[in-house]
Formats: C-alpha cells, sequence, structure tokens
C-alpha cells in the first residue's frame, strides 16, 4: 500500500514545491543540462544531407533518451531501496519528498503562469513591451502583432504548455515513474530545439516524431480536463484541433478558445474558434483560471490512475 501511495503524493508535493520556490537555479536545473547536451549538435546536423542528419539525430536523440532514463532510474531505485527496510508512514514521506525534488523540475506551471501574467503587465504599458515580453515566451514573430494578437498568442502559449510543461511529465511519471517524466521532458525539449522546417527538416523530424508521440494521449486529456463537464463541446473540440499542423497542440489551444468562446489564432497558419470574441486584458486572467483548474484536474486524475496501476486501490 506505501508503494502505492509514493508516486501521488510526490506528484502532490512536485506541484507544492512548484507553487511555494518555482525553479531550480540553472547550474542545477536538469532541462538545462538536456539542452546544453543537445545543443553540441546544433551547428552540425543541419549542414549534413537529408539521410546523415536523420541517421545521427535518431542516434543523438536515442544516446540522450537512454542517459536521461537510466540517471532517472537508479536514482529513483535509489530512493525506493530506502523506503522498503523501513516501511513507516515517516520513511514514505520522506522518500516521496525526495522523489517529489527530483520529479518538480521536470515540470513548471508557476513560471509558465507568471510568464502569461508578464506579457498582460507588458501590454498594458505599451504595445512594444507587450510584443518583447511574448517573445521570451514564443518562437513567432512578434514585432508586427497587435495587442489582440499578442494576447491569442500568449493564452495558447498558456494552454499548448499546460499539457508539454505539466499534464505530459505527471502522465508519464504516473506511467513509468522518475525515468518516464525524464525521457518525456527530454523529448520535449529536444523538439523545442531540433523540431523545425526549414534547416532542421532533416535532423529534427525524429525529435518532433517522438514528441508527437509521446504527448498524444497527455495532450487529449489536458483538453478533456479544461472542457470538464461541457460535452456538448466535445464535436467542436475534434473539429478545432484538427486545425493546427500540430497533431497535439491544437487540442489544448481549441478547449480553452472554445470555453472562453475566444478566437485564438496564428496568423497565416490557423484560426481557432474563429467566430469567437477577441481576447481582451480580462480574458488573460480567465484563461489563467480555466487552465489551472484543467491542471488541478488532471493532476488529481493521474494521481489516482499512479495509486491504482501499482495497487493501492485494489487491495
Amino acid at each position: 500500500m506505501q508503494m502505492a501511495l509514493l508516486l501521488p503524493l510526490a506528484m502532490l508535493l512536485a506541484l507544492l514545491v512548484d507553487r511555494l520556490f518555482g525553479e531550480p537555479p540553472a547550474w542545477a536545473h536538469p532541462v538545462v543540462g538536456m539542452g546544453r547536451y543537445l545543443g553540441l549538435f546544433s551547428q552540425h546536423l543541419p549542414a549534413l544531407r537529408p539521410a546523415p542528419a536523420f541517421i545521427g539525430a535518431a542516434l543523438a536523440w536515442c544516446l540522450g533518451a537512454l542517459v536521461v532514463g537510466l540517471l532517472a532510474a537508479a536514482l529513483e531505485g535509489w530512493l525506493i531501496g530506502l523506503l522498503q527496510p523501513w516501511r513507516s508512514p515517516l520513511a514514505l514521506l520522506g522518500c516521496a519528498g525526495a522523489l517529489a525534488l527530483l520529479l518538480k523540475p521536470l515540470l513548471a506551471w508557476s513560471m509558465l503562469s507568471q510568464e502569461v501574467d508578464a506579457v498582460e503587465a507588458a501590454l498594458q504599458r505599451s504595445l512594444p513591451e507587450g510584443r518583447a515580453r511574448l517573445a521570451r515566451l514564443v518562437s513567432r514573430d512578434t514585432l508586427a502583432l497587435s495587442a489582440a494578437e499578442v494576447r491569442e498568442a500568449a493564452l495558447e502559449s498558456l494552454a499548448e504548455n499546460l499539457n508539454d510543461s505539466v499534464v505530459a511529465p505527471l502522465f508519464w511519471f504516473a506511467i513509468a515513474g522518475l525515468p518516464g517524466a525524464a525521457v518525456y521532458r527530454f523529448a520535449n525539449t529536444a523538439d523545442a530545439m531540433w523540431g523545425y522546417r526549414g534547416r532542421w527538416e532533416w535532423a529534427g523530424k525524429w525529435a518532433a516524431r517522438a514528441d508527437d508521440a509521446l504527448s498524444w494521449l497527455p495532450a487529449r486529456l489536458s483538453a478533456l480536463a479544461m472542457l470538464a463537464w461541457h460535452w456538448r463541446l466535445l464535436p467542436r473540440l475534434t473539429r478545432e484541433a484538427a486545425r493546427t499542423p500540430s497533431p497535439n497542440s491544437g487540442w489544448p489551444m481549441a478547449a480553452l478558445a472554445l470555453r472562453l468562446n475566444l478566437r485564438l489564432a496564428k496568423p497565416g497558419v490557423y484560426a481557432l474558434n474563429a467566430g469567437g470574441a477577441t481576447p481582451v486584458a480580462a480574458d488573460m486572467a480567465r484563461g489563467q483560471d480555466l487552465t489551472l483548474r484543467g491542471m488541478l484536474r488532471s493532476a488529481l486524475l493521474l494521481m489516482l490512475g499512479a495509486a491504482a496501476l501499482r495497487g493501492g486501490l485494489i487491495h
């Protein structure tokens, strides 16, 4: 029973640490380390011809994922080994706390929420400041965006990263423990750095497809958690989600657009809920509230799932 409670308790504590303390310093952040590893190949891989670029990038990705997974498994195994002889509530709490500190850097809700708030605060001062602040959050060109488009992009990033930065890491932690969360975070970081068209067309293809596969279920869970009991919106959700080039990011973005009845668009690429209202300042707070509730619902469901998978709800 104690082992069945270990992962759910670690998930709860990790979210609490995130809320109270935010991100660890860069020198201690595993995602920063993943980025540095991936950055070692940023000059050489895209310069190769298509076949060598694809194969080389796939091998580099697999090596990085293997190392990340093995390190996470070793740390988790060591912690569980400390718990096994004691079998006491205090040992369980200590082990869960230590595991939560290892899990926390693999998810980032508070930082995401603060960054979206900062975009709106900058936008209140001036449009150029809002554009500049948004550029820290999204990869698109922000220099010509209107105030409404700045808010649309910020809300889209909030919804998409509800999955990428919180729900998906917790999903894979519930399924495969710390190695699952760590490998997912490596895959998502690789996609963010390599998963582009143009010069990364072939070198980034493996990373993009791997992230698509690992995010498929969590993205839909994120969307359904925001949809909650508004099941009448489900047929529209599936149609709107299909408008984005990504097989996953459209789901949480479309759920937010439909629940708030807002139009969310990327100029020249897609428009979600095209007949919805143009976002105004008050909608940023509404978006924060909706995604927070979606995150909490998803986390609770995944905690229950983690306990059930390990027999905690059976015995």
